[in-house]
């Protein structure tokens, strides 16, 4: 590598590695404050909380990548052109397409990050942050035990609890059912225990009673019990048995596209092949994306009011190349032998860049020809 090229891919890597940490601590605001609402409101601490956003972090990064690549090129290029280097270097014999060449250095290096994140760290992330979830949601005490207040953890439920030991016993329990239009429950115990079920959390209540009033009838059953067992799947919201994403399955299994897979996931076949090669095809993007900006920006040269124009169309071509990938990605989900679409927005982005920089050679090819 020249020593032109060691310069400008540093100032590349620089640039890119501010705007990546910018843009990702903009997603990441954005999505602590939900999860903050989510996880605190459900009483969980603040260790859970940071646990989950610092899962959700390689997925910002994946997303945020090419939109740094893109934006940090345009900067560095356009600050280049005001300070006349890139007008020296032209000068001294640089074609577009050898200017170009540490940018394609640059957008390799950022599609292998991606390539690396898409694959490996985000399907990793997302495999945990799935069974973390399962597990807050069967943790009940964590939800709506509260020892000394009245909870109603669904509609119909009322629930008291005058103590929790340090053990975990609930002392002196009292859960009222009303969610039958004609008759009413009572369970009152003097302790209960939580333990984990299959699908749900069931209480065990030891030394207790319950009453059943039938309005209909204006009866009133009394039933006492040494022991009880009740099922809190049909009278709380809580989770069932974790199930993993789509984005948390490797890349190999969507790429298969197993029927045994696809039912177990509820799924189609499109749905797992779009998810498998849009993990092949968005760090492409990461190319295309910066390759774009430069060769947008190459069409102008050096002015005191800057490169403004330039840059208006390097932006309205990256909004371009995005729309072109989410209609793509629309495509391949709804039809499994339309997968190929997925590269369809990469490639074009590509093809675009050669041909700017094409355009960007022939006022250097008429001065020659001239001369």
């Amino acid at each position: 590598m020249s020593r032109f090229d060691r310069y400008l891919l540093s100032q590349l890597l620089q640039l890119f590695g501010f705007f990546a940490l910018v843009l990702v601590a903009v997603y990441w605001v954005n999505r602590a404050v939900g999860l903050f609402d989510q996880l605190i409101g459900d009483g969980q601490s603040a260790l859970v909380f940071l646990e989950f956003t610092v899962l959700t972090l390689p997925n910002a990064i994946r997303l945020v990548l090419p939109v740094a690549a893109f934006a940090a090129t345009v900067y560095v290029v356009n600050r280049l052109m005001q300070e006349s280097e890139l007008v020296v270097m032209q000068a001294t014999g640089f074609s577009a397409f050898r200017l170009a060449r540490p940018v394609l250095y640059f957008g390799l290096v950022v599609m292998v990050m991606q390539l690396v994140l898409s694959n490996v760290l985000v399907p990793a992330s997302q495999r945990i942050l799935s069974a973390r979830s399962a597990e807050i949601s069967q943790n009940v005490t964590a939800r709506f035990l509260n020892a000394g207040q009245f909870m109603h953890p669904a509609k119909g439920i009322t629930l008291y609890i005058r103590e929790i030991s340090q053990t975990g016993e609930l002392v002196d329990l009292f859960l009222a059912d009303e969610r039958g239009e004609g008759e009413r429950v009572i369970y009152t115990a003097r302790k209960a225990f939580l333990v984990r079920g299959e699908v749900a959390p069931k209480l065990v209540m030891v030394d207790g009673s319950t009453q059943r009033l039938t309005r209909a009838e204006e009866r009133l059953a009394l039933t006492r019990f040494a022991d009880f067992t009740l099922d809190l799947a049909g009278l709380v919201s809580v989770g069932g048995v974790a199930q993993l994403p789509l984005n948390a399955l490797p890349t190999g299994q969507l790429l298969a596209a197993d029927p045994e897979m696809q039912a177990s996931l509820g799924v189609s076949t499109a749905q797992m092949l779009e998810e498998g090669h849009s993990r092949l095809a968005g760090p492409l993007l990461a190319v295309a994306a910066p390759l774009l900006g430069f060769a947008a920006l190459m069409l102008g040269g050096f002015s005191r009011f800057g490169l403004w124009r330039q840059m208006a169309l390097a932006v309205g071509l990256i909004i371009t190349m995005q729309l072109v990938w989410t209609w793509g990605s629309g495509v391949a989900g709804q039809m499994a032998g339309a997968w190929a679409a997925l590269y369809l927005a990469p490639g074009l982005g590509a093809l675009v860049a050669v041909a700017l920089l094409v355009v960007a050679q022939l006022p250097r090819r008429r001065q020659g020809a001239q001369a």
